[in-house]
């Protein structure tokens, strides 16, 4: 099997950003109220008009220039999300076109927040087996969308953003491992219940708010500290490495005590977490993707390091990946 590895990264957050201040004035909460809670300060938030392809699109053109590669070359493009322009096409064919790239084969990947790292597992395979010589993949999200502004509980965790990378064969380094996973029977936990063949689009299901996000916080806490802990643990157990091995985890950027307790239970330092909830809040599949740019751009994240990504969202949904960069 070929060594698959990252050739480019880049993001995209939007201009406009919602404070915890500003959000006392729309809901019965408070800075410190969500702060304590989250971690979160503040959230980037897409201009009207701005859909899940504008934000894909840049990071995507970052990612490229990043790694000196023409989007006429490109093979594959899986955008991960769950706010997509439409429910069809695809929003990776708009951003085919946006790109100008009409060589790759493309497809949406909805698997929430661990959405990235189930992107990049599949590039993974279709590189390796020699399907395809390259590809895009991009988490992107307007989460802002799906986001109840009335309902203190959700409204103040979401934010968007984009973030992209391009992936091919490498000689050196790589992905090492990757484990997905996934329990159907807690669906109820985390959804948007309407807007599908189940519950299509009526003034009942409006009048509802069914097409926003729900969410059941404190069951979801336990259960995404004890998911998050054993994926990392898998994932360094077919990699055949130990917590010592790990330079930096990258974590969906939930909420940072669901981070910081998953850290604590694995016995690994709060120096090796990288976080920027504190400015991004939870972009779901955008999250782990903007923090691994972010991480890299800081440079937090030097050649040969081994990185653990590790991923948890509705489905109920998992994923972790060990990279040596």
């Amino acid at each position: 099997m070929k060594k698959v590895g990252f050739l480019g990264v880049g993001e995209y957050l939007p201009e406009k950003i919602l404070t915890n201040q500003q959000l006392e004035k729309m809901v019965d909460t408070s800075d410190e109220w969500i702060t304590t809670r989250t971690g979160i300060k503040e959230r980037h938030l897409a201009a009207s008009g701005e859909a899940a392809s504008d934000l894909a699109f840049k990071a995507a053109q970052k990612a490229l220039a990043n790694a000196n590669f023409k989007p006429a070359d490109l093979e594959l493009i899986i955008v991960a999300t769950i706010t997509g322009d439409m429910p069809t096409p695809s929003t990776a064919a708009i951003l085919q076109n946006m790109l100008g790239a009409p060589k790759a084969a493309c497809f949406d990947l909805s698997a929430a927040c661990a959405g990235f790292v189930y992107g990049i597992s599949v590039a993974q395979q279709f590189i390796a087996s020699g399907t395809y010589k390259n590809a895009l993949v991009v988490g992107a999200e307007v989460l802002s969308s799906i986001t109840d502004w009335q309902d203190r509980n959700t409204c103040v965790l979401f934010g968007d953003g984009a973030g992209a990378v391009v992936l091919a064969e490498v000689k050196h380094g790589g992905i090492i491992s990757t484990y997905l996973g996934c329990d159907g029977s807690k669906v109820d936990i985390l959804n948007v219940p309407g807007g599908g063949s189940r519950n299509p689009a009526t003034h009942t299901t409006v009048d509802a708010h069914q097409h926003f996000l729900k969410m059941s916080g404190n069951e979801l806490f336990k259960i995404a500290v004890n998911t998050m802990t054993m994926a990392a643990q898998t994932v360094l157990k077919q990699a055949g490495l130990t917590f010592a091995d790990v330079d930096l985890i990258i974590p969906h950027q939930a909420n940072s005590r669901i981070i910081m307790a998953v850290a604590k239970k694995l016995g690994i330092p709060e120096e090796k977490v990288y976080l920027n909830i504190e400015r991004c809040g939870n972009m779901s599949s955008a999250s782990t993707v903007t923090a691994l740019v972010e991480a890299v751009a800081e440079g937090k994240v030097k050649r040969g390091d081994i990185i653990l990504l590790d991923a948890f969202g509705a489905g109920l949904v998992w994923g972790a990946c060990i990279i040596k960069w």
